[in-house]
């Protein structure tokens, strides 16, 4: 949850739709429990321990596709007051009466769900044998996730609570967008909120937000202040500066009467206050115009503010005139200065009545810099290791009934990219799985709209191959080709790339999806080579298609449907217009014939398959 009401919508607009490789070789701080929360609703009637397969499918992907190296926050003991108010909560959406709450002693909840706490303990159980970095704060995981982030230890948050700025984040992730076809941008798939565009676009730091879900409510105190929703927060705190906001709420909660005579920023500077304002006088108007004067005056000759000539009158106000004159332009100043001190005199008076306001713990913990379970001087111990394959295998077939080789199989992504990383830094010939080599570059493939290299890698022994699993049907048709376009339907983050078989030549090869700049860093001659015989094949092919680029191109890169449709529809138009120029006697005498359709004999067998089965 975090700060109270609708505050992900205040923030919405300050939200950043980031890249595909926005955190590639970046550290990110991971909230376990909105991972396991965010999608157990939604898979838990398809899937076997959903908990496990997100974890894993997602851990794979977010250190293998996006390039990131994960550090996972758990939760530590709920404080006494978090504890209650998740009782609270509990009772409120049950519609049971919640006079009589249990109370929590020593910051544990009897009602905690020990279900849940299964679960986290499972899927630590899984990263640690994927080798990942597990840390386990003190109380919140978003607060360590925020430390981390503030400290410069991670580069970005994953969390949807929002009380992360509260704690010092810097860098929140909180969605990730699905990469569908029915997907609106799929180059860029994470939803960013940066503090510095939030301190821009509302003008509020971090004490402000503090102050936000003091009055608002939060995950500590539910109710926050009676009658003080989000919008009259937000215009509250901006009244204020970062230094002077939380003491200034300490001294309203301590009835302090001098900041009910003034204090406040004024909306205007340049208007005196109401007990320093001048009598005034009041000037007559004209009826007619409007302006000031009288309308006798106006009637024999226009006044200085209409423009007629001498002798023509006033101009008639229009409906919802407002005199500009200064009288009247004070008057107004005065009347707006006055409706707000009204309304600040109404929400100190709230905040006022409001018992045992603010509360100094709940600030306390939002700014304090230690919640992680390491000493504060030394800092955490983040380090990743080698996947434990094997316990890893018996681990998931134990708890998810899968295949030995189907582990391996989704495994392959992120044991290629740990190849590769390690091969950048130091260039010594290692084996993926202990038995496969880097061979070649295989072709270049888009997928979700970002490219990739297709990376053959040889089996060393000349023997069978140990991983068994079905080779796609459609990838024998199209691996000639040099260029290769996916279209996905699942989500970027919660499924894993599956790798490829193909036997040649007597020899077993496996085929992964690769970054482009890490294959580039592991092996820059194979990369510099595969581009070469790039250029000569597209060369060769221009020079066969008479130096027509698009030919060439269409024999090169499979296209979608869309582009399919699109291409064969300019194509049957250029036709038609070709026969109107030559025939058009006779086609003014066949009018009634049907229209020529285009020919499909050069249409590509990928295209037609496409067209008859998907």
């Amino acid at each position: 949850m975090g700060v109270g009401g609708k505050f992900w919508d205040l923030l919405k607009p300050y939200a950043r739709n980031e890249g595909f490789d926005f955190l590639r070789n970046k550290r990110v701080a991971v909230d376990l429990s909105f991972w396991i929360v965010q999608h157990e609703a939604a898979i838990k009637d398809r899937a076997r321990s959903p908990h496990l397969r997100l974890t894993f499918f997602r851990t794979i992907n977010l250190f293998s596709k996006f390039g990131a190296f994960p550090v996972f926050v758990l939760d530590g003991t709920p404080s006494p007051l978090k504890s209650q108010a998740r009782i609270a909560r509990f009772f409120r959406s049950s519609g049971i009466d919640s006079s009589s709450l249990p109370v929590a002693e020593n910051g544990v909840s009897a009602e905690r769900n020990s279900t849940f706490t299964k679960y986290i303990q499972e899927c630590v159980e899984l990263l640690e044998l994927l080798g990942m970095p597990v840390l386990k704060a003190k109380g919140e995981a978003e607060a360590l996730c925020a430390q981390l982030n503030g400290d410069g230890h991670v580069d970005a948050c994953i969390t949807s609570d929002s009380d992360a700025f509260l704690f010092g984040a810097k860098c929140v992730i909180k969605t990730f967008r699905s990469n569908s076809k029915v997907s609106i941008n799929v180059s860029e798939p994470f939803e960013c909120y940066y503090m510095s565009d939030i301190e821009a676009g509302l003008g509020l730091k971090r004490n402000h937000l503090i102050a936000l879900s003091l009055l608002a409510g939060n995950d500590h105190d539910l109710n926050g202040v009676q009658g003080i929703g989000l919008d009259t927060a937000l215009r509250f705190a901006q009244t204020f500066s970062e230094d002077e906001i939380l003491n200034r709420l300490c001294e309203i909660g301590n009835g302090d009467a001098s900041l009910f005579q003034g204090g406040m920023k004024s909306v205007d500077d340049s208007v005196p206050s109401l007990d320093e304002s001048p009598s005034k006088t009041k000037f007559s108007h004209c009826s007619f115009c409007g302006h000031p004067g009288s309308k006798r005056a106006h009637f024999k000759s226009s006044c200085e503010f209409c423009s007629n000539a001498v002798g023509e009158g006033c101009i008639k106000k229009s409906e919802g005139f407002k005199c500009s004159c200064s009288s009247c332009d004070m008057d107004r100043k005065e009347k707006k200065l006055k409706k707000n001190e009204n309304w600040r005199l109404k929400v100190l008076s709230k905040i006022a009545l409001e018992p045992n306001f603010p509360n100094d713990e709940i600030i306390e913990m939002y700014l304090c810099n230690n919640h992680g379970c390491f000493n504060e001087n030394d800092g955490p111990i983040i380090s990743w290791e080698s996947p434990k394959t094997e316990m890893l295998i018996e681990f998931l077939t134990y708890h998810q009934r899968w295949e030995p080789s189907y582990i391996r199989q989704r495994m392959l992504p992120m044991l290629s990219t740990i190849v590769l990383r390690e091969m950048a830094k130091n260039p010594v010939k290692k084996l993926l799985y202990g038995q496969y080599e880097f061979n070649s570059i295989n072709r270049l493939k888009i997928r979700y709209g970002h490219q990739y290299y297709v990376v053959k890698w040889k089996k060393t022994a000349p023997t069978s191959c140990c991983v068994s699993y079905p080779i796609p049907p459609e990838e024998s048709d199209i691996q000639q080709d040099d260029v290769m376009v996916v279209d996905e339907s699942f989500s970027s983050l919660d499924e894993s790339d599956v790798p490829t078989i193909d036997m040649s030549g007597g020899c077993c090869f496996l085929l992964t999806d690769e970054n482009m700049e890490l294959v580039h860093a592991a092996f820059p001659e194979e990369v510099d080579r595969f581009l070469l015989e790039k250029e000569l094949k597209e060369m060769k092919r221009r020079k066969a298609t008479g130096g027509n680029p698009e030919t060439a191109g269409s024999k090169g890169v499979q296209l979608n449907i869309t582009e399919f449709f699109r291409s064969a529809k300019k194509q049957y138009e250029t036709e038609q217009g070709e026969d109107l120029t030559q025939n058009t006697d006779s086609q003014i005498a066949e009018t009634g014939k049907e229209k020529r359709s285009p020919s499909s004999s050069n249409i590509p067998k990928s295209v037609r398959r496409r067209l008859l089965f998907d």
